[in-house]
């Protein structure tokens, strides 16, 4: 199944895409969130007929595909390539780091410039919705505990994160810069995690390409890693990490402008295209 959010920020509704038209769910559930995420009410909308639920007319915003996420637990240099464009080495453990759920948006919103921003940069990226508690869960065990995946863009700021101190986290939080959706794709739809093609476009321009064959570290042992040292909850979301291409990693450095249009998406999981405005 492919489930979405659409309608206006803050007021939006549980839908199926189902190929064609939207589908809405809102006489099954309230909402795409941590709470709908669980295998059995999944399980419930999957013997659903798509054509038994009312299309939904017009062209409505989609909004992030989850709601109410309780933690955006990332994933950073999880690929070697970009590791090494950005001048850091290769991780030999996961490097995590936390991003702002206010910065969630949906994947077609624009993306604010933020004031003083001097170098603004864009990371298509393979998301993990968990559906159920995870706690100290094997590698072996953890992909029972994932609803299923969606695309996430980590827009940064690198002036903010690497230039101004402290973590991370002051240049990753900005509202907007979690695009997320436009919807999130059920693992039982995806055949294969760890081999889905990437791409991200800046204003025309092939900016990344990618496969998540060549993660370092693949979405079971993240999940596993991560819930040793923090437990994840239904609606938590773990971005985990770009290929290289960034603006940051070029000769000389690119980076967004306002105006310009990132267009992006992964195999299987859709695409976004998102504008760039100065707040």
């Amino acid at each position: 199944m492919k489930l979405l959010r659409y309608g206006d920020k803050g007021a939006e509704r549980p839908g199926l895409w189902d190929g064609e038209v939207i589908r809405d769910l809102s006489d099954h559930i309230g909402d795409v969130t941590g709470a709908t995420l669980d295998p059995g009410t999944l399980g419930m909308l999957a013997a659903l007929d798509p054509a038994s639920l009312p299309a939904v007319s017009g062209n409505p915003r989609i909004g992030p595909c989850v709601g109410n996420i309780g933690k955006l637990a990332c994933v950073g240099l999880n690929y070697t390539d970009h590791a090494i464009e950005t001048g850091n080495p290769i991780p030999d453990q996961p490097v995590l780091f936390g991003k702002a759920v206010s910065s969630v948006c949906g994947p077609n919103d624009d993306v604010e410039m933020p004031r003083g921003s001097t170098m603004l940069d864009w990371e298509v990226e393979l998301a993990i919705v968990i559906g159920s508690h995870t706690k100290n869960v094997s590698e072996a065990d953890a992909m029972d505990h994932v609803a299923g995946f969606a695309v996430f863009n980590d827009v940064s700021e690198r002036d903010f994160q690497t230039k101004r101190g402290g973590q991370w986290m002051k240049g990753k939080s900005h509202d907007t810069f979690g695009p997320l959706g436009p919807w999130m794709v059920t693992k039982d739809e995806i055949a294969d995690v760890n081999d889905l093609d990437m791409h991200l476009d800046v204003s025309g321009t092939r900016r990344q390409t990618g496969n998540t064959k060549t993660f370092i570290f693949k979405p079971a042992f993240v999940v596993h890693y991560i819930s040793q040292y923090m437990s994840l909850q239904p609606g938590d979301v773990i971005p985990t990490g770009t290929p290289p291409g960034v603006g940051m990693g070029m000769s000389p450095q690119v980076f967004l402008k306002d105006g310009d249009v990132m267009e992006l998406g992964i195999s299987g999981l859709g695409q976004q295209k998102l504008r760039v405005v100065e707040q």
